[in-house]
């Protein structure tokens, strides 16, 4: 007999559920089904291209700062422009506080609580004592605030950034305002190095709990950023299969011809494989195939990581300890841009509109994200984004089915089972609000 157990998952970016399929009692697989719409590629169509950049924030209040940046690059590209260096290192900050701000919500808000055996980290009613949840939250948020405010330095608004611009960025960064907001960075490391070194400890309990969550089938990895410094995106995406044997290199406007798409009929994110197997884009797959962090406390952290789980290192409970490592390195990354002359130089070139055809692509929190338009007439006839949400959607199943199958057995199901599956999903971190286009 075929049945189906079926959970809501909380703390993610968006609405999905999980829906693990049974047959006689033995789990067939378990599927991760995005439950809302959006549609942006639909009713963007016919949108004056020159309104993109201001637009496009709005398919999510979480990534909205890499669609903004897309967008922008995606019409440089069809254009034919390149900004000047000082408009590149304020998209550059930009791109970093959206980094900062993304890790601090997913490791402490969405995960932590995991790790807690709590609900929330405000909660009141968990295991853990109010005091703790009381000082962690605090402290988190403190954290998450420079990014917000990073954000809004570089960006114009912390929340659908406005500053960047086809050619360059309208101003830059006051003298004063960079010292200040240095000086919030300075004294919010310590505080980012204690919650994750706390996380880090807790995470280590957590493995030896429900030990390794998948078996070695292969896939690949899919990452866009410079080897020697992971907050910086770069003109190609690199795969990389997981036992290191195959590279491959390709630039954005040759997506289709690298990676293959697969529609499905229950939810309303799609999928994409490459060579046929599923792929893991967001941190795990950066700290995987980088070099270097490039700043020192990140790198300490980096060096740690692979003494203690080996490089590659492929268990996924650790996409959520990359993104502690990320989270340090934005901060100092942020620290060093800000250092800089943000305010005097070019701020942007001229630029002459034309049609064709315009690839865009950057380093998201959670992978490489492209979008892709055909502009007429200066309308926008065709959009496509390609979310790294639905790169990983192969490999969110794959790691549900492995964690479904030791909890239910033919005569029982075990405790637990929903929360296996709430942790499974949110070491991946996906946004249904980008994936549903």
């Amino acid at each position: 007999m075929s049945t189906t157990i079926q959970f809501p998952i909380s703390r993610i970016e968006g609405h999905a559920k999980v829906v693990v399929n049974l047959d006689h009692g033995k789990v067939l697989n378990a599927r991760f089904l995005a439950q809302e719409y959006r549609g942006f590629e639909q009713f963007l169509k016919g949108m004056p291209a020159e309104q993109m950049p201001v637009i496009v924030p709005r398919v999510c209040g979480v990534c909205s700062t890499s669609h903004h940046l897309a967008a922008v690059e995606a019409l440089e590209d069809a254009y034919d422009v390149k900004p000047p260096p000082v408009a590149e290192k304020i998209r550059h900050l930009m791109m970093v506080g959206q980094l900062v701000q993304n890790q601090a919500t997913s490791l402490f808000f969405f995960t932590l609580p995991d790790k807690l055996q709590a609900t929330s980290i405000f909660g009141a009613d968990e295991s853990a004592s109010k005091d703790v949840l009381g000082s962690i939250s605090k402290k988190a948020m403190a954290v998450r605030k420079i990014g917000t405010e990073l954000i809004a330095i570089a960006g114009g608004q912390f929340i659908h950034p406005v500053k960047a611009v086809v050619g360059g960025v309208v101003s830059g960064i006051d003298k004063a305002a960079a010292k200040e907001m240095r000086k919030k960075i300075k004294a919010a490391i310590p505080i980012a190095c204690s919650l994750f070194d706390e996380y880090w400890q807790l995470s280590q309990k957590m493995t030896k709990a429900v030990g390794d969550w998948e078996g070695d089938d292969p896939f690949y990895y899919m990452i866009a950023v410079d080897k020697n410094d992971p907050t910086r995106p770069v003109d190609h995406v690199t795969m990389q299969k997981s036992d290191g044997s195959e590279t491959v290199t390709f630039r954005p406007e040759d997506f289709r011809e690298n990676l293959q798409f697969h529609q499905v009929q229950d939810s309303f994110s799609a999928k994409t494989s490459f060579n046929d197997l599923p792929i893991r884009a967001n941190s795990l797959a950066r700290m995987n195939l980088i070099e270097s962090m490039g700043t020192p406390i990140a790198n300490g952290y980096l060096e740690r990581f692979r003494v203690q789980f080996g490089s590659p290192a492929h268990q996924i409970l650790l996409f959520d300890l990359c993104r502690g490592i990320e989270l340090i390195n934005g901060l100092e990354r942020a620290d060093r841009l800000l250092a800089e002359n943000l305010m005097d130089g070019e701020m942007s070139v001229p630029v002459e509109p034309r049609d064709g055809f315009g690839y865009g692509l950057v380093e998201a929190p959670r992978g490489p994200l492209i979008h892709h338009y055909q502009i007429e007439n200066g309308l926008i006839v065709n959009v496509e984004f390609v979310i790294p949400t639905v790169h990983n959607n192969f490999s969110i199943e794959r790691a549900l089915t492995t964690m479904a199958k030791r909890f239910v057995h033919e005569d029982r199901i075990d405790m637990g089972l929903d929360s296996a599956m709430g942790w499974v999903v949110r070491a991946f971190d996906p946004c249904i609000a980008c994936a549903t286009h």
